[in-house]
């Protein structure tokens, strides 16, 4: 664990010393679980959205997307049940009077049994080398069978304890495990309770006018009261699906581990509508689907895994999240959702509308079903910039720090860099800028010696160095560096724009999928 705690900690750093991620207000001292991205961080952040995007909307042409606004009609969460049932577990230590998801601490418990699981794993692989076949292991080894069983049940009697509210048996679960304070190490807890996370502001000109509105706790809600609006303007025949990508934002009060958990964050998702009888198939497709974009980023299968729920929410008869391995173990990174019908009858009886699809084939209406797919978008960038954060030996005994960013998603794909600041070399490297620069986003770097500059640019996360150097006067060829294996190439200048195209292309990364 103390291994995993180092790692995170280097991520934070490395997050704020190379431009990716600042602390919001920090002038002020910062406001908690706020952040900012920076100038390298806003790049990232809205390739990952491009990425999304482009293969959940344009290469789906069953899916569309909206824009809806944060802001809507407050009888919106009462029939979506955030009003009455959007809560947290929360428990107070009464000698540290630090407050705790009680559901995190006993996750958190798991955790640790996970961790002498992976222990016993990597002791097996360095044992039998490669004869080890980690699966057969893992289902036979007494130990860890033993261990995954204590996981099982624990999590099983929460998910039903918090299925049916018996709070009373969060806290005894707490108490038999003797979880601790992290802080402290007291085992002094109060009773566990429910906090609702919405936040309200008022609409109105003055206070005895105003109404009671909500920051919207989640995106979802937006595309389902424009259903009918999107299937009737768009001509659109179920199956069909909406996505969007918005600020949410919730109350945490236990908001922690950097942009994991935050009060204001983005989601990416898509609300699939099918009709009944068919969500069991649509369910899993997405699964497979959803996991496969993942894994077209190429940061590792064994990085990845599905949790299927214990505890469904109150409109799902099916739900998994595909969690992946951040510094401090597995969390969840999306979720896949069987909404039934849920959502769209709940607005449909609250607002007096009828929220309802024609099938021309059958010759009936009903109210679709839905699967929805739904990522964290900071999430999303902690994955991917936590796995991508190296420490490497180099055959000379040194050491380097890189980055590596699926190349398809870096901010910056390519630094171009005169080896001297004379001898015209300048004004060539210039002009390669501003010709690349119409298709990719790429930096001008002349400062420090050439090897001191790679090593920057690796930090910095950039698949790319261009140098141009006195042959270049030449023959008009410059070197290219690649970042992830350090290899270098001499090549035209003027076959640069086709080099990079094929390495950070989205269909590239895409098309297999």
């Amino acid at each position: 664990m103390a291994k995993q705690e180092d790692q995170f900690k280097k991520v934070i750093s490395h997050a704020k010393e190379y431009g990716y991620i600042f602390q919001s207000s920090e002038i002020y001292d910062g406001l908690s679980a706020v952040y900012d991205y920076a100038q390298n961080g806003v790049e990232l952040k809205r390739n990952i959205r491009e990425y999304w995007w482009k293969a959940m909307v344009q290469m789906h042409e069953n899916i569309v997307g909206i824009d809806a606004a944060i802001l809507m009609h407050p009888t919106t969460w009462k029939a979506s049940g955030h009003v009455d049932a959007f809560n947290d577990p929360l428990i107070d230590n009464k000698d540290s009077k630090k407050r705790y998801r009680a559901d995190v601490l006993i996750e958190d418990y798991c955790a640790k049994i996970e961790a002498k699981i992976e222990k016993e794993v990597e002791k097996a692989a360095k044992r039998f080398g490669e004869a080890f076949d980690k699966e057969q292991f893992l289902a036979t080894n007494p130990r860890v069978k033993a261990n995954q069983e204590k996981i099982n049940t624990i999590l099983s009697r929460m998910g039903k304890s918090l299925e049916k509210e018996d709070l009373a048996d969060i806290k005894a679960l707490i108490e038999e495990l003797e979880i601790a304070d992290p802080l402290t190490g007291s085992k002094n807890w109060t009773d566990v309770k429910q906090f609702n996370l919405m936040f309200g502001t008022q609409i109105g000109a003055s206070a005895e006018n105003a109404t009671q509105v909500y920051l919207r706790p989640e995106t979802a809600q937006g595309i389902f009261v424009n259903f009918l609006n999107v299937q009737k303007t768009g001509r659109m025949k179920i199956p069909f699906g909406i996505a969007q990508i918005g600020k949410a934002f919730r109350n945490e009060i236990v908001a922690r581990q950097f942009i994991f958990r935050m009060r204001e964050f983005e989601q990416m998702e898509m609300q699939f509508f099918i009709k009944p009888g068919t969500q069991k198939k649509w369910y899993e497709q997405w699964k497979q689907t959803r996991l496969q974009w993942h894994l077209s980023l190429g940061m590792g299968r064994d990085n990845y895994r599905f949790h299927d729920h214990e505890k469904l929410a109150h409109y799902a008869d099916a739900a998994a999240d595909i969690e992946f391995k951040f510094p401090f173990g597995f969390k969840e990174l999306e979720g896949i959702h069987s909404r039934t019908d849920f959502d769209l009858s709940q607005h449909e009886q609250f607002s007096g509308k009828k929220l309802q699809y024609f099938d021309a084939e059958e010759q009936k209406s009903y109210v679709p079903y839905v699967v929805e797919t739904s990522i964290g978008l900071d999430r999303m960038f902690l994955a991917v910039f936590a796995n991508s954060l190296q420490e490497e030996t180099l055959e000379n005994g040194n050491t380097r720090t890189v980055l590596k960013i699926p190349a398809v998603l870096a901010p910056t794909k390519a630094a171009v860099l005169p080896l001297v600041k004379k001898d015209g070399l300048p004004d060539i490297a210039r002009k390669i800028v501003d010709e690349l620069k119409w298709n990719f986003s790429v930096t001008y770097d002349e400062k420090d010696a050439v090897g001191r500059r790679y090593r920057r640019q690796d930090a910095a996360g950039t698949p790319f160095c261009i140098t141009v150097d006195h042959d270049t006067l030449t023959d008009n060829t410059v070197t290219i560096r690649y970042r992830d294996t350090m290899e270098q190439k001499r090549v035209k200048i003027e076959d640069l724009n086709s080099i990079i195209e094929q390495e950070v292309a989205m269909k590239n990364w895409l098309k297999d999928q």
